[in-house]
């Protein structure tokens, strides 16, 4: 076994960048001041996060005052979930099917104190279903979360056109943009939203560092009171040195998208055509997809097995969401998609990014049809 495997599991999180780590560097060493002190040490802190927020409004075209600091993109939906609800009476409110646990999990707490919760359905691919959309639009729900771009299949919607009708019903608007950030176009004012929820950790930044784009219209709750952080909506003392990161991988990954999605779209095509000549059915296809994410499963092979053979071999992959990986079952977002129990346990996810080359992918395919092979035989002569 190599001592390093080939990472093909972008999507559950990504390498630092070196030149993130440079800018992090002095704010977990020399630069040491809380950014709420008055004193320089303090106002140095305050600016240094201020410049962040400035970058990252600049990355999804928001203004630098709609920048909500939160540790992650977890609680930054849940931010806004909780948040935008707590003042209010229970009403209805939507979700897609496929929406990550972060958002459908709140959801679901607070279905128990007196919400209604409508899960939209999907078609096949992942796209929400139209018919279903307009049903649910009609019962003129509070909340809609969409999300940008699913985790897991990389399917993206078409968040302008569904924000646009979620504000004709009267509905708040909300998208977690956390796997789409960087790897496609987005703008928090063309797409029309009243918030937005960004990772730093998916494009090359660190742990710990999230952020939720905010209408400046739009009043929430805080989950963490305190000290009166980021508008009062996030008390705590700053992670300096994480957000500092967060603003220059923010402005790195828009800086490289376009050039970077060509490449990895180009990979993955090359996957997917194989992996098909194989005889795997690819998820999500004929969709709109992230390009750097395929998703696909061979009949009567597990996916959690093959994802072990293909570690032992070299390759680090996925086999679904990994904040959701330690919960056993089928993926939700393929059942959502009507994918059988038994062809979703055979999920496993492909996703690609900076450091991916040609020759890995070549090697990956390679080792994915020995592997798959000996799978199949060793059911054969087991059935």
């Amino acid at each position: 076994m190599p001592a390093e495997p080939v990472y093909l599991d972008w999507n559950a999180t990504t390498p630092l960048h070196p030149a993130v780590r440079e800018a992090m560097l002095p704010w977990v060493g020399e630069y040491f001041g809380n950014a709420s002190s008055l004193h320089r040490l303090g106002r140095r802190a305050k600016t240094a996060i201020e410049e962040a927020r400035s970058r990252v409004a600049a990355a999804v075209g928001a203004h630098p005052a709609e920048v909500i600091f939160t540790s992650g993109g977890s609680e930054a939906n849940n931010l806004f979930i909780k948040g935008v609800t707590a003042p209010q009476k229970p009403g209805i409110f939507a979700a897609s099917a496929i929406e990550h646990p972060c958002v459908l999990e709140p959801m679901r707490q607070l279905a128990r104190q007196g919400w209604a919760l409508v899960e939209i359905s999907v078609d096949g691919a992942g796209v929400i279903n139209p018919s279903h959309w307009r049903e649910v639009m009609e019962k003129r729900p509070a909340l809609v979360s969409i999300m940008a771009a699913n985790n897991e299949t990389g399917t993206v919607q078409d968040i302008a056109n569904l924000a646009s009708g979620a504000r004709s019903a009267g509905a708040w608007f909300h998208c977690d943009a956390v796997q789409a950030f960087g790897k496609i176009p987005l703008n928090f004012r063309s797409l029309g939203v009243s918030a937005l929820t960004l990772s730093a950790h998916k494009i090359g930044g660190p742990l710990g560092a999230g952020a939720l784009v905010l209408d400046k219209r739009m009043e929430l709750s805080a989950l963490i009171a305190g000290g009166g952080q980021e508008r009062g909506l996030r008390s705590g003392t700053e992670n300096v040195a994480a957000i500092v990161g967060f603003g220059v991988a923010a402005e790195l990954a828009v800086a490289r998208m376009a050039e970077e999605g060509a490449r990895l779209l180009a990979l993955r095509e090359t996957i997917e055509t194989r992996l098909t000549a194989m005889g795997a059915t690819v998820f999500g296809y004929g969709a709109c997809r992230l390009p750097n994410t395929a998703y696909f499963a061979f009949d009567g092979i597990d996916g959690d097995t093959l994802a072990g053979q293909l570690d032992y071999a070299g390759f680090a992959c996925g086999s679904g969401s990994a904040c959701s990986s330690t919960h056993a079952g089928p993926s939700h977002v393929l059942r959502a998609m009507g994918v059988s129990p038994e062809w979703a346990r055979g999920a496993l996810r492909v996703s690609m990014g900076l450091r991916t080359t040609e020759d890995d992918i070549k090697a990956f395919l390679a080792a994915v049809g020995n592997i798959s092979s000996k799978l199949k035989n060793l059911s054969a002569i087991s059935a």
